[in-house]
């Protein structure tokens, strides 16, 4: 009698690798739907089992009643078993998406298991059948003159295919797919061979005793990022390693890397419950691969790492600054010289000519080009890429001021860079541009105690002037400075920033959305003045303003301010960290857990949603959930 246990998602990763390389089923089950990009386009991947005649699928849409018994979903590892006719199959999806190994994380290959049992005790004859479509080798819907062939190498059979004529790095967009490169699968039993629609892996066996069978799914983007004109491939590829060079390594190492990937999904788990327990653990075990998988990490020219994000679901943006700056939780945790690498090509950029401002540019273009930013720069149609904006000489007036985001950018940087020093990263990299930190701090100084009329990283809200949330994250980002500096006038001038502050709004919580005093809103940027301990604000304000957000809790989430009624699940996982108390954090995290098992929208894990219908708004698949695992930044009483 089996007991199921099905975890819910609004959508299931099936393979997350990167920006482009992001496949998810939309539907409750693996078998509900027909799996998709997280942008909704559509990428076939199809399993079929037959035992003694009689045929099932466990993959793709299933039009007959679920046969599945169990489906488990953690941080790594997609895990779901199904009985039929006497027969169980159990199903790995594995994404070795480890940031304390940079090499294997950027390694774009995804390990599948498939395991036969006979649990009768009679003797079956089992075909096994898992199909890929070619449509993960091009965008929309036209399908190009295709290519495949297949061979075998250190003993696995290997088939792969792609587009005829390559364009590599040929378009740049938000919603589009990879239209370049080589898919491949590999096969350690049976046979992995093209056919007319993709490549398929099929086998058959008399299934007594439990068997396995192993597959590697992988894809070689040849060249993944134009990084201001150089075409850049991703970090394990530094030294010449090929795609068959990973797809070694994983077939060498298949025992190890499934095991690591249990040893993370049971290390996520336990910090889950150490911080906040609960239902945290669902939103960091379906925050993961997300995070990961929506960035590219490359190496740059100068031999040194480039973590770059794809702001998905919105325009795009190749390294968008402040949508790094709320995923950094989860690698400060794990691994923060990756928040260096992630302001590494920012400061670059910012110290080229066409970049005349006294603050942080807001991206660095968009993907796959990190050739300037883009971000009020005018309009270009999703498929074209914008000009070459890093070769650009000063004077240009390239960007529209009133669309930029000064105080916001800058308060990020400031910030990253001396979380990521902090939590352990080399601090060359500040001190390599201690210049250019000093000019942002000191702009937040000039102009952030009050900010006047502009955009911050919640710009679908538009222009605000006098934002309480900018004025805390100017006199962070001054402090941060100080930090970075070793320069005491910094931290003098943050902590007298923060004091008028204080004058300005009260220390009894319902702080304003405006200085002015209208509204209200979560202050989400305060959680660094308690992980940094700099020592800002006082703890009757933290625990004031704490209080004020508890009546305001919605179904699913509390809501960003008093505009409206959605929420962004990232800065809830900031505000639940800001929290001493187990049993607080809990109320702030649980209704996002609520959101994510109950919302009707079927796209990977949104973070802008809304509170009351549970529905998502916009946003999809984006690296912003990073900033769930904020609790785990800061210890908590139990």
């Amino acid at each position: 009698m089996y007991k199921k246990r099905l975890d819910r998602l609004p959508a299931i990763p099936l393979i997350a690798m990167d920006p482009y390389l992001s496949v998810w089923v939309p539907a409750d089950t693996v078998d509900g739907a027909d799996a998709v990009h997280w942008s909704g386009a559509e990428k076939n991947i199809d399993g079929f089992l037959t035992v003694d005649g009689s045929t099932v699928r466990f993959l793709g849409k299933n039009e007959a009643a679920s046969c599945l018994t169990e489906q488990t979903v953690t941080a790594t590892r997609t895990v779901f078993s199904l009985l039929h006719r006497g027969v169980e199959l159990t199903v790995t999806f594995a994404a070795p998406a480890f940031p304390d190994d940079p090499e294997v994380m950027s390694m774009p290959v995804t390990l599948v298991s498939m395991r036969l049992r006979a649990l009768d005790g009679e003797h079956h004859e089992a075909v096994l059948r898992l199909h890929l479509s070619d449509a993960l080798c091009y965008d929309g819907s036209h399908k190009p003159e295709m290519f495949s062939d297949c061979f075998v190498d250190h003993g696995w059979q290997t088939a792969l295919c792609g587009q005829k004529t390559q364009k590599p790095l040929c378009h740049s967009g938000d919603r589009i797919t990879i239209d370049w490169g080589y898919l491949y699968l590999c096969a350690k039993e049976g046979r992995a061979e093209p056919d007319q629609s993709g490549l398929a892996f099929s086998c058959t066996a008399a299934v007594e005793e439990e068997m396995e069978f192993r597959l590697l799914i992988a894809y070689d983007d040849i060249a993944s990022v134009n990084y201001f004109g150089s075409l850049c491939k991703a970090w394990y590829r530094r030294n010449g390693a090929q795609i068959t060079d990973a797809l070694h390594f994983a077939q060498e190492s298949f025992d190890l890397l499934l095991k690591r990937c249990e040893e993370w999904d049971a290390r996520i788990e336990a910090d889950s419950a150490a911080a906040a327990g609960g239902s945290y653990g669902r939103l960091t075990a379906a925050a993961w691969r997300q995070t990961i998988a929506a960035h590219k990490l490359i190496a740059a020219p100068s031999g040194e790492m480039a973590f770059l994000s794809k702001e998905n679901a919105s325009d795009g943006c190749i390294g968008t600054v402040d949508v790094a700056y709320p995923s950094i939780p989860l690698f400060l945790k794990y691994n923060p010289e990756l928040v260096n690498a992630m302001c590494r090509p920012v400061l670059e950029f910012a110290e080229m000519p066409v970049w005349e401002f006294d603050f942080a540019p807001h991206d660095l273009g968009r993907y796959p080009y990190a050739t300037g930013q883009i971000y009020a720069a005018g309009y270009q149609p999703s498929g074209s890429v914008f000009p070459p904006f890093y070769l650009y000489p000063a004077g240009q007036k390239t960007y529209d001021p009133h669309y930029q985001m000064p105080v916001e950018e800058c308060g990020n940087m400031l910030i990253m860079l001396a979380a990521a020093a902090a939590f352990g990263a080399k601090k060359e990299l500040a001190k390599a541009h201690c210049g250019t930190l000093r000019k942002w701090a000191d702009y937040l100084a000039k102009y952030g105690e009050d900010p006047g009329e502009q955009l911050c990283t919640d710009d679908f809200a538009g222009h605000l002037a006098h934002n309480g949330n900018l004025a805390i994250k100017a006199a962070v980002g001054v402090a941060c400075c100080g930090i970075l500096t070793r320069d005491a006038a910094y931290s003098a001038r943050a902590r007298d920033m923060a004091d008028r502050l204080l004058e300005r709004i009260g220390r009894a919580g319902n702080t304003p959305l405006t200085l002015t005093g209208e509204g209200w809103s979560m202050k989400y940027n305060l959680l660094w003045d308690r992980v940094l301990r700099l020592g800002l604000f006082p703890q009757d304000f933290y625990e004031a303003e704490l209080a004020s957000y508890l009546p305001r809790i919605g179904r699913y989430g509390l809501p960003l301010d008093s505009r409206a009624s959605y929420t962004k699940s990232d800065w809830i996982g900031w505000i639940a960290a800001l929290s001493q108390e187990r049993e607080r954090r809990r109320a702030f995290l649980e209704p996002v857990a609520r959101y994510l098992c109950e919302t009707s929208s079927r796209v990977p894990f949104s973070d802008w949603y809304d509170t009351e219908s549970g529905c998502y708004v916009h946003f999809i698949a984006r690296s912003v959930q990073g900033g769930l695992f904020a609790p785990m930044l800061l210890s908590c009483s139990e």
